[in-house]
């Protein structure tokens, strides 16, 4: 399907991933993926931070809201809670948590799951995968829409997760 792959290898669509338990039988799949030049220690409070905001087009999906630009110190994400804000209101729920490693969460009927897998050398890939059964029809339009979106958050998460670690604010 056009727009359902971005930044990431065959081996990585063929691995397993946390939403694939919530969704049987997808009508969209979609893979996207950044190399992150940060641990995943690093990279993880980032995605955990996805509560606090989208960090896409803010001014599309946050209501002109500026995502934070700094970690703002949360807790650890616990299944059960909002998924993320948009636009000042929580939105979804996650449903999987493995802290460090991933993070899975539904929202208008998708599930997502973002990937933290530690590379050589303080690198951290950050994989995500979106599932969700819908209209055949309007599938290729969801997966185009993702793409433009997911493709701006993980490169946000990732400016903003090298910006720290080489800033020497990592966490340890």
């Amino acid at each position: 399907m056009i727009g359902d792959r971005w930044g990431v290898t065959d081996s990585e669509m063929l691995r397993p991933y946390p939403c694939d338990d919530f969704v049987v039988s997808p009508t969209v799949q979609a893979w996207r993926g950044v190399s992150i030049e940060a641990p995943a220690a690093a990279v993880w409070p980032w995605v955990a931070q996805v509560r606090l905001a989208p960090y896409s087009y803010d001014w599309i999906d946050n209501l002109g809201r500026r995502s934070p630009r700094q970690l703002t110190g949360l807790p650890e994400p616990q299944v059960g809670e909002a998924f993320t804000t948009a636009g000042g209101r929580k939105t979804g729920t996650i449903v999987a948590v493995d802290l460090g490693e991933q993070l899975t969460g539904s929202i208008m009927g998708a599930y997502m799951s973002y990937v933290l897998v530690p590379q050589e050398h303080d690198m951290t890939r950050l994989l995500l995968k979106v599932v969700m059964r819908t209209n055949r029809w309007l599938a290729p339009g969801l997966s185009i829409g993702d793409l433009v979106m997911a493709r701006r958050q993980l490169l946000n998460l990732k400016q903003l997760a090298e910006r720290q670690h080489h800033q020497g604010d990592a966490p340890e």
